[in-house]
């Protein structure tokens, strides 16, 4: 359900905050582009625009716009918007002091507290921040332990799997050493504290205090997008081990293994350029893919693949089902790997419940003799990885072909009863086009006719319904309902689907002209500053130069924050603090919405022209009220006179704006 966002309350310097200087400079080198990249593939939208697949709802065309240089980000299908401190604090679910502090390591901005107060940890206000360093040290200390004598079992479990010292390193392997307590005296020597160690996951607790979870065990770092480490996979090698197989880190803070690909910070580049996701079964099968070149692999860690990771995979492949511009270029791809057994086709079942979800394609690669990717390596090479991938199959085909060995398909009863499993699936393959097709293999499969098969298949179809959640709207896209809030506008021609009497109207040409008004105010203020001309058109502009409200509103705003000519370093969050809570969001949509124009060495003169036009549609409208005035105060009249000189005065100057257009 769409909600309206409230501008952010920054505080207010106390003792202990963070000075606000500080934050404007976190705010200003911050950069935006790579930070909000790491989790959503962003694509050029115009000039110094750029838009992908909205993190925080689900979405099929993106609507998520960035513009670097004003420093803000606006969904146009949500509503959420803002700087990037308030997209970590969203994306990470970070109260702010910690979502400054998170940007202020990467953009090398020291921070200052007020009244001598203390960063993160020591004022008990960042416990994500310890966590993940708790996770770094850890995982330091398990590679050094990999050098061990006591982990020559784990390296020589790595050896025989075909994985040199290079390798490990590369992937981060390390080795947990048996006993009870050597990695948590090694966390508390650094520093770390009793409620810290029980809230990382890396100890658990018994009756006489906490002890190593990952005791005698090869370990994988397992890292969020960002490639900050967030949690461990161990697998079992000692065999007075009585624990499972694989152990994972339990659900924290910072670890949610519904969300968690294993490799998605090594793999994240790859996705992101081949359009291409490839969902392994294991730790060691994302390393066998990656060293034989299919370097877009991931893994789940320790659960199904779900709708969660759906969401990941879609944002960084930027999942929209449209191909690429470039010729040649294809859709987004997913590709599973299972095992032959039953357990993997239940595996593809499972996926192909998900499949709805994606716009990409989705294949399996099933190795015919039941091998994973890394049996396949370690037995026949990094060819043999690659020969896996391209004998892909469409993962509806695959799920048709399991249905079908169920059955006896030597009996009458076993091939109708094969006809009834599959037909369901056929008729839920998306594209439509090829439903006929498959009906016709089916039936060849089948031995049946394929006219039998063709009436089955649309019999299927008529008693199958829409995804839930998908009433139907235009263009496939869900309708919006009046109770979801402002809905939805479209960033490219500013039209909304429904009117919202909330905000200003988008068909009326003099609101679009009002709107791209202040956008360019928001948008190419440095432009404005250095253009006396332009400066000067702002300066004859006043609030009853917008007819609508909110706009007018937000131009008081610009006026307050200094106007475009003011030394200000974050300017649009300026307008936001004077527009107060309520416009802040508007202020945000404006100030990402993408202008038309493709220049950038242009965009000065733009500005300009748009700004000459409000003025010449707000002196149309305070002309119509000077003639008016004529009228009623009679011909000869002072007032009339008075009229009729401010009335050539604005002609003259609609002249000269005509010309500046």
């Amino acid at each position: 359900m769409h909600r309206k966002r409230a501008a952010p309350e920054y505080p207010v310097p106390v003792a202990g905050t963070i000075n606000r200087d500080d934050i404007a400079a976190v705010r200003e080198r911050a950069p935006i582009e790579e930070i909000i990249g790491q989790h959503v593939s962003l694509k050029s939208a115009g000039v110094g625009s750029l838009k992908g697949l909205c993190p925080f709802h689900d979405e099929r065309s993106p609507s998520f716009h960035v513009r670097p240089a004003a420093g803000r980000w606006h969904c146009f299908g949500c509503g959420e918007g803002g700087d990037v401190i308030e997209f970590v604090m969203r994306m990470d679910g970070l109260p702010f002091a910690e979502a400054v502090e998170y940007l202020a390591e990467r953009a090398g901005v020291t921070l200052r507290y007020e009244a001598g107060g203390r960063r993160g940890s020591e004022s008990g206000a960042s416990m994500r921040r310890r966590l993940l360093e708790a996770h770094r040290v850890a995982a330091e200390y398990f590679v050094e332990q990999l050098g061990s004598p006591e982990a020559r079992i784990a390296r020589d479990f790595l050896r025989e799997r075909g994985f040199d010292g290079e390798a490990a390193a590369h992937f981060g392997c390390g080795y947990a050493p048996q006993g009870w307590s050597h990695l948590t005296d090694h966390l508390r020597r650094k520093g770390f504290t009793e409620p810290e160690l029980k809230a990382s996951g890396l100890v658990s607790e018994g009756q006489r205090g906490v002890y190593d979870r990952f005791r005698g065990r090869l370990v994988w770092p397992i890292r969020e997008v960002t490639g900050d480490v967030i949690g461990f996979g161990a697998r079992r090698l000692h065999e007075d081990d009585q624990g499972p197989k694989y152990l994972n880190t339990p659900e924290t803070q910072i670890y949610k293994k519904s969300h968690v690909l294993y490799g998605i910070d090594l793999a994240k580049g790859a996705i992101r350029s081949e359009r291409t996701t490839v969902v392994v079964e294991g730790y060691t099968d994302v390393m066998a893919c990656h060293l034989a070149g299919i370097t877009n692999a991931v893994a789940t860690c320790g659960t199904a693949f779900g709708e969660d990771h759906v969401k990941v995979v879609r944002r960084l492949m930027g999942d929209t089902g449209q191909a690429q511009i470039k010729v040649g270029s294809t859709g987004a791809k997913v590709v599973f790997t299972f095992d032959g057994d039953e357990a993997g086709q239940n595996a593809a079942l499972k996926s192909f419940a998900l499949d709805q979800q994606f716009l990409a394609q989705t294949f399996v690669a099933v190795d015919p003799e039941g091998m994973d990717p890394c049996d396949i390596r370690q037995r026949d090479g990094d060819d043999a990885v690659r020969r896996l991938m391209e004998r892909r199959v469409p993962l509806f085909e695959f799920v048709i072909k399991a249905s079908l060995a169920a059955h006896d398909l030597e009996t009458p009863e076993g091939r109708v009863a094969a006809l009834r499993t599959a037909t369901p699936i056929v008729a839920q393959i998306r594209d439509r086009a090829l439903r006929p097709e498959y009906a016709r293999r089916l039936a060849g499969w089948l031995g049946m006719e394929p006219a039998d098969v063709l009436r089955a298949v649309s019999r299927a179809g008529e008693r199958g319904s829409a995804p839930q959640g998908q009433p139907a709207g235009q263009g496939g896209q869900p309708a919006h309902r009046p109770d979801d809030g402002p809905p939805p506008m479209d960033p490219e021609t500013g039209q909304i689907m429904t009117v919202s009497a909330a905000r200003p109207n988008p068909r009326d040409p003099v609101v679009r002209a009002e709107a791209l008004s202040l956008g360019v105010l928001l948008q190419a203020k440095a432009d404005i500053a250095q253009d006396p001309m332009t400066l000067g058109i702002v300066a004859e502009l006043a609030r009853d130069s917008f007819t609508a409200p909110q706009y007018g509103q937000i131009f008081d705003a610009v006026v307050a924050a200094g106007g475009p000519g003011a030394a200000v370093a974050d300017w649009v969050g300026a307008v936001e603090e004077q527009a107060g809570p309520d416009l802040a969001p508007l202020v945000s949509q404006l100030a990402v919405t993408p202008l038309p124009h493709d220049k950038p060495s242009e965009l000065g003169h733009y500005a300009r022209s748009v700004l000459a036009r409000l003025l010449d549609l707000a002196i149309t409208r305070r002309t119509a009220d000077l003639r008016g005035r004529m009228q009623r105060a009679g011909a000869g009249t002072d007032a009339a006179q008075e009229a009729f000189a401010e009335i050539i005065r604005l002609e003259t100057r609609r002249r000269q704006l005509r010309e500046v257009e």
